[in-house]
């Protein structure tokens, strides 16, 4: 959890306060600090150990990061066609623990890249409003989104997504947010149930490759990453969190790619193959806890 003292949070909200007075094309009203400290006191709650302000403040290095590597950051140069996906493909799992664990790799469904396969009919319409606006950037778009994916997080549930979405689509038109912006917002906040991002979404792509820029840390870094969504789901046991885990890891690797812009490919993609495969044998290796 976040102390008032190591400058994370102070960090964090200067940059909530910029990004929304420039979301709502310099309005100054109402004041955004309100909207940031809510937001903030979320990702501060002390059951998160990986989805906490550091996870944060981190995602939105990364957004900067990937846009800062893309050569037309209105159009899509540097964004890979997103092909090769197998049709019949089922959800893997953010890499975490829902994907993390048994679901995210996590434990218990989180989803780090789960559920990357085929869309059904309801996500397509819910998710179709957003998708002319995907073919150009909108970096205020991609940011607020990153502030509010997991806004509402706990571990033991499945629908965190879901009401972290409902959460901006309140607090944004209230915090002066256009309807389009908020629209696009709420798209982007559900596309992290399955970071599967369609061909030339632009927006979706960023968002999804910054969140799974995790799996591509140096070995200290994703062992550290690993132990915090252990933390997290302390209540599945051992042999069950292993089991889930290697399920979603295996997943993973089955993918053709696990990211969707250029940058991320010719950067993270080897290394995060590299940590997943290191993890996954470590799972499948573990004797039963004693």
């Amino acid at each position: 959890m976040t102390t008032p003292h190591d400058g994370t949070h102070e960090a964090l909200l200067s940059r909530w306060n910029t990004l929304l007075v420039r979301a709502r094309d310099g309005a100054p009203d109402p004041d955004p600090a309100p909207y940031g400290e809510d937001l903030l006191d979320r990702w501060a709650e002390p059951h998160r150990h990986y989805h906490s302000t550091g996870h944060l403040l981190t995602l939105l290095n990364r957004v900067d990061e990937l846009v800062s590597h893309t050569e037309d950051p209105n159009g899509l140069e540097g964004l890979e066609d997103g092909l090769n996906r197998p049709e019949t493909e089922q959800a893997p799992g953010h890499g975490h623990g829902r994907g993390h664990g048994q679901g995210h790799g996590h434990g218990q469904g989180h989803r780090h890249g789960q559920g990357r396969g085929r869309k059904g009919e309801q996500e397509r319409e819910r998710e179709g409003q957003g998708q002319e606006q995907g073919l150009t950037l909108d970096l205020d778009a991609v940011l607020l989104a990153a502030w509010f994916h997991d806004a509402v997080y706990r571990p033991d549930r499945s629908e965190n997504e879901e009401r972290s979405a409902h959460l901006a689509e309140r607090a944004l038109p209230e915090a002066g947010v256009g309807e389009a912006r908020t629209a696009e917002v709420a798209r982007l906040v559900r596309l992290t149930v399955t970071h599967d991002p369609e061909p030339g979404d632009l927006n979706g792509a960023i968002l999804c490759d910054a969140d799974l820029s995790v799996l591509a840390g140096t070995p200290e870094e994703y062992a550290h990453y690993a132990a915090e969504i252990r933390r997290e789901y302390a209540f599945v046991p051992d042999e069950a969190f292993r089991e889930g885990r290697a399920t979603v890891l295996g997943q993973l690797l089955s993918h053709p790619h696990l990211y969707r812009t250029r940058y991320a490919r010719d950067h993270w993609e080897h290394i995060a193959r590299r940590n997943l495969r290191t993890e996954l044998e470590l799972l499948t290796t573990a004797g039963p806890a004693t």
